[in-house]
C-alpha cells in the first residue's frame, strides 16, 4: 500500500512539475518529459509489470488533462514501461549509462509515436523538421534531467524495498 501511495504521489508531482514549472520555461516548445523518466526508472528498477502499471497511470493522467481523447498516451507510456522492464535483469543500480541510453531511445520512440498519431494522420509530413526541432532536443534535455532525477528514484526505490522486506520479515 505504501508503494502504491508513493508512486501515485510521484506521478502527481511529476505531472504537476512537467505541466507547470517546466511548461512555462520551455525553449522552442521543448520540455523534459518527467513522466517518461518516472516510467523508465520504475520499469528498469522493478520490472515489466511495475513499469507497465506506472506507465499506465502516467499516460492516464496525461490523457485526462492534456488530450482530447482517452487512451493514446496511456498506450504509449504503458508500452514503454513494459519494454523497459525487459532491461530489469541487466540493470545495475549504480550505473547511470543504461538509464541514459534507455531514456534517449524512449523519448525518441515516444515522440515518434506522438508524431504518427497527431501529425502524420493529419497529413503533416515534416518528419525531418519535427525530428531535428523537437524530438532530438527534447531527448537531450530529458537525458540531462535524467542524470539528476534518476538518483532520487533509486533512493525512493531502495527505501520502498527496505519497507517491503521489513513487512515480509514480520
Amino acid at each position: 500500500m505504501r508503494r502504491a501511495i508513493t508512486i501515485g504521489l510521484l506521478i502527481i508531482i511529476n505531472f504537476t512539475l512537467q505541466s507547470t514549472i517546466f511548461g512555462f520555461h520551455d525553449i522552442n516548445c521543448i520540455t523534459p518529459n518527467l513522466l517518461l523518466i518516472l516510467t523508465m526508472s520504475f520499469g528498469l528498477m522493478r520490472g515489466r509489470r511495475e513499469g507497465m502499471l506506472v506507465g499506465f497511470f502516467c499516460g492516464f493522467i496525461v490523457d485526462c488533462f492534456m488530450s482530447s481523447i482517452m487512451g493514446p498516451f496511456m498506450f504509449i507510456y504503458m508500452i514503454i514501461g513494459y519494454v523497459n522492464g525487459f532491461f530489469h535483469k541487466n540493470y545495475i543500480i549504480e550505473d547511470v549509462f543504461l538509464p541514459l541510453m534507455v531514456i534517449i531511445s524512449d523519448d525518441i520512440v515516444f515522440n515518434f509515436m506522438v508524431y504518427i498519431m497527431y501529425f502524420l494522420l493529419k497529413r503533416r509530413l515534416e518528419l525531418s523538421d519535427y525530428f531535428f526541432n523537437i524530438m532530438l532536443p527534447e531527448a537531450l534535455v530529458t537525458a540531462l534531467l535524467t542524470v539528476i532525477v534518476y538518483k532520487f528514484y533509486v533512493i525512493v526505490n531502495r527505501h520502498l524495498k527496505e519497507k517491503d522486506r521489513g513487512k515480509e520479515a514480520k
